[in-house]
């Protein structure tokens, strides 16, 4: 079981193999989803403005950067294309984070302390890891029931069950921090 703690470092987490193994794995997905950063050589992405911007076909990738002006199209790719580099490229460092502050992952599992700036991006991640999550899965308010129902051979039974542990994760990050 995972124990997530305030102490006079910063906050602990110490987490199982499975757990720490299942974090790794998520991160890794994420940064799979968001892709590459743009070259260094294209001089606008090097400013962060994209080219052209458009809302991702991909549902997920549209839940985590949604248009900011649902009513003009245009003016919300004006928008994207300013800001969605460097969106990503945060949730990018994000992620990162997370996969670095885990380190290696032994069969005891994975104990880390964080600083207050790590602790945030563990939050950012864990967070657009769970959207990505409840996206696929099309989490509603009543998803316990749903998931309750589920045969316990469906491929979203993991899912659930990693949103929320995901959920009890974050949450508990969060009270240690307060």
């Amino acid at each position: 079981m995972s124990i997530v703690e305030q102490t006079r470092k910063g906050v602990r987490i110490r987490l199982e193999a499975e757990e720490a193994a299942l974090v790794r794995a998520l991160m890794e997905q994420l940064l799979e989803l968001l892709g590459d950063a743009p070259d260094p050589g294209d001089e606008l992405a090097a400013v962060g403005i994209a080219e052209k911007a458009t809302k991702p076909e991909d549902p997920v990738l549209a839940r985590l950067f949604p248009d900011a002006y649902r009513e003009d199209g245009e003016a919300a790719g004006e928008f994207r294309r300013y800001t969605e580099m460097g969106l990503r490229d945060g949730k990018r460092e994000a992620a990162n984070t997370v996969l670095a502050s885990l380190g290696d992952v032994t069969s005891k599992g994975a104990e880390t302390v964080l600083g207050k700036e790590q602790a945030q991006a563990w939050l950012r991640a864990l967070n657009d890891v769970r959207l990505a999550l409840g996206t696929r899965l099309d989490i509603s308010e009543e998803w316990y029931e749903e998931a309750a129902r589920l045969d316990p051979h469906d491929p979203r039974t993991a899912m659930f069950a990693a949103y929320d542990w995901l959920t009890m994760l974050q949450e508990s990050l969060v009270q240690a921090m307060s």
